[in-house]
C-alpha cells in the first residue's frame, strides 16, 4: 500500500529556502540589498546569494538591477505579494502565542491634518468600541508607498487608485471659507466670491493628490481673480487652520477636518461658496497585510460617523 502522500511534492521541495524567502522579502520591502543586509544582520553578498538562489531556481528574474535602485519585476511583485502576505500572517500567531492576551497594536497612517483634526478628537469613542485596541498613528505628509512601511491600514485622500494596497471608500469632502468669529466681527461678513479674494487668505501647501489651494478652489467655483491677497502662507494645513482660529483671515475649510471647529463655533463657515470634489477619503489596505477582526473593526469606527 502506498503512503497516503505518495506523488505530492512536500513544502521542502517546493520551496527550497525559506531563508531565500525571508531576505528576498526583506530587499523587496525595503528596495534596497544594503537595506535589507543590515535589517537582517548579514552582509550584503549573503542577500544577493540568496536572492540569486531563488531566480535560478525558479528561472525568472525577480528583480531589475537599475543603476542605483532596483525595482520588482512582474514576477518578483507577485512573489512579494504572496510571500509578504504570509509572512504577516506567521508573524501574527507568533506574536499571539508569545505575547498571551495583551492588546493588540494596529499602525493607522493618516495626515497630521487627519490625525489631528478628525482622529484625535474621537479616540475616546474608539478606546470604548475596542478596549483591547492598542493604536499607533504613524503621520504621512505625503502619499508614502505602504509596501515599505509597517501600516495596517491607511487613510488617504485621492481617487482610490492606488497600486499598494486595496482602497475602500471612506466618505467624500466638501470645501468652503472659513475664519475666526473675530475676524467676522471686525470686518464684516463678505457678502460674494470677490469680497472673499479681496480679503486676507491664508494658504497651505498641497500635500496630497487631489488637495487644492485658493486659485484652484477659486477657478472650481467660477471665479477667475486677477489677484490673490496671501496674508500668510503654511507648509501645513494644521496651521493654516490654527491661524484662522487666531483671526489671521479666511482658510479653506475641508469640511470632514473642520466640522468639530464650525459646530462649537471656533470658526464660522462663510455662506458664499462650496465645492465637492471627485476625489475622497478612502481606507486603504497594504497589499499582503491581513485584514484582522481588529482591523475590521478599526475600519468600521472610521466609517461610523461618516455623516459628521
Amino acid at each position: 500500500m502506498k503512503p497516503a502522500n505518495a506523488g505530492t511534492k512536500g513544502y521542502r521541495r517546493l520551496i527550497p529556502s525559506m531563508t531565500a524567502l525571508v531576505e528576498f522579502e526583506s530587499v523587496a520591502r525595503l528596495s534596497s540589498f544594503t537595506v535589507a543586509a543590515n535589517e537582517l544582520g548579514v552582509t550584503q553578498a549573503a542577500v544577493s546569494r540568496q536572492v540569486k538562489f531563488l531566480e535560478d531556481t525558479l528561472g525568472v528574474r525577480l528583480f531589475h538591477r537599475l543603476h542605483r535602485s532596483i525595482e520588482l519585476t512582474d514576477e518578483g511583485e507577485a512573489l512579494y505579494l504572496v510571500v509578504a502576505g504570509s509572512m504577516q500572517k506567521i508573524a501574527g500567531v507568533f506574536d499571539r502565542l508569545s505575547s498571551g492576551p495583551v492588546q493588540q497594536e494596529l499602525v493607522l497612517a493618516a495626515t497630521s491634518a487627519f490625525s489631528h483634526f478628525r482622529l484625535l478628537p474621537r479616540l475616546a469613542s474608539l478606546k470604548k468600541a475596542q478596549p483591547n485596541l492598542q493604536l499607533r498613528l504613524s503621520t504621512q505628509m505625503f502619499t508614502a508607498d505602504l509596501r515599505h512601511k509597517e501600516i495596517d491600514v491607511a487613510v488617504r485622500f485621492g481617487n482610490g487608485r492606488w497600486s499598494d494596497g486595496t482602497a475602500t471608500l471612506l466618505f467624500d469632502e466638501e470645501v468652503f471659507p472659513v475664519c475666526s468669529p473675530k475676524w467676522v466681527a471686525s470686518r464684516g461678513m463678505p457678502q460674494s466670491l470677490q469680497d472673499v479674494a479681496n480679503a486676507a487668505l491664508i494658504e497651505s501647501d498641497s500635500t496630497s493628490e487631489g488637495w487644492m489651494g485658493w486659485e484652484a478652489w477659486f477657478n472650481a467655483v467660477g471665479l477667475r481673480p486677477l489677484r490673490l491677497n496671501f496674508a500668510l502662507r503654511c507648509s501645513l494645513y494644521t496651521d493654516a487652520i490654527q491661524a484662522a482660529r487666531y483671526g489671521e483671515g479666511i482658510a479653506l475649510g475641508w469640511g470632514r477636518l473642520v466640522h468639530d471647529l464650525v459646530e462649537s463655533g471656533e470658526l464660522v463657515r462663510l455662506p458664499v461658496a462650496s465645492l465637492k470634489p471627485d476625489d475622497a477619503y478612502f481606507i486603504v489596505v497594504p497589499h499582503g497585510r491581513t485584514i484582522t477582526a481588529a482591523t475590521d473593526s478599526l475600519i468600521d469606527w472610521l466609517r461610523q460617523d461618516s455623516l459628521a
